[in-house]
This record gives structure tokens, sequence and C-alpha cells, in this order.
């Protein structure tokens, strides 16, 4: 298997990031407002935290995300510049990336992040009780 293929599947990896930050989101508000156990899991609300809690940092501090960067050198590797990828590496990317200043992006970030925090505080976590009888 070629760079180009292993470069698609960084922007996969990418993707299914994405979405699981942001497809959380209603998901929490939803099961939080209907009363469903599984929104106040502890593993899952806390990865989620730190997921998008990762993107903002990185944003804020002006750091490229690894991905990107790992993704870009597999390109140049498979000899490919700018858009010559797949048409499902071509795809997942344009879903991902926006025309817009780093700048904008950080405070993209900064507002969703700062909605994640918002609904960790209004449906917390549980934690998981250590011991017998408790």
């Amino acid at each position: 298997m070629n760079a180009a293929f292993w470069a698609d599947g960084v922007v996969a990896l990418h993707v299914a990031y994405v979405a699981f930050v942001v497809l959380a989101v209603p998901a929490i508000l939803l099961g939080g407002l209907r009363g469903a156990g599984w929104v106040h899991n502890s593993w899952f609300r806390n990865i989620h935290l730190t997921m998008i809690a990762i993107v903002v940092v990185q944003s804020l501090c002006g750091v490229t995300c690894p991905l990107t960067v790992w993704e870009n050198r597999l390109r140049t590797l498979a000899g490919q510049q700018g858009y010559q990828r797949s048409f499902i590496g071509q795809w997942l990317h344009d879903l991902l990336f926006f025309d817009v200043s780093p700048g904008t992006f950080a405070i993209i970030y900064s507002v969703f992040g700062a909605l994640v925090v918002g609904l960790y505080l209004a449906f917390p976590p549980r934690w998981p009780r250590c011991g017998k009888g408790d």
C-alpha cells in the first residue's frame, strides 16, 4: 500500500475524530434532557471533553493538528501536491477544512469547547464507585 492510501486513512481518522466531538454535543444535550443514563458515563464524557480541549489548546497556541501534518507528509511521500487525492480522500478533506483564518478557527473551537464544558456541567458524569457496598 502506498503513502496516498495511508494519507486517505489519516483523513478518515481525522473525520472520525471531528465527527465524535461534534455529534456527541447534540447527543449529550438530547440525552441529558431525556434523562438517558449513558449521558453520565464518566469515560465517554471525559474522553469527549479531553478531545475538544486538545483542539482548543492547539488552535490557541497556533499548533497545526498532528493529523494534518501527518497527512501532508504522506501526500508528499506519495508525490502529491495540493488537492491531488483520491475521490474519498478529497471528499473527506473538503468536509473538514474551510478557507478561513486560523484565528477564526480558534474562536470557533473555543466557543464549541465552551459549549462542551457547559454540557459537562449541566449533565455531569457520574464517577464509578470504588469498593463494595458504596
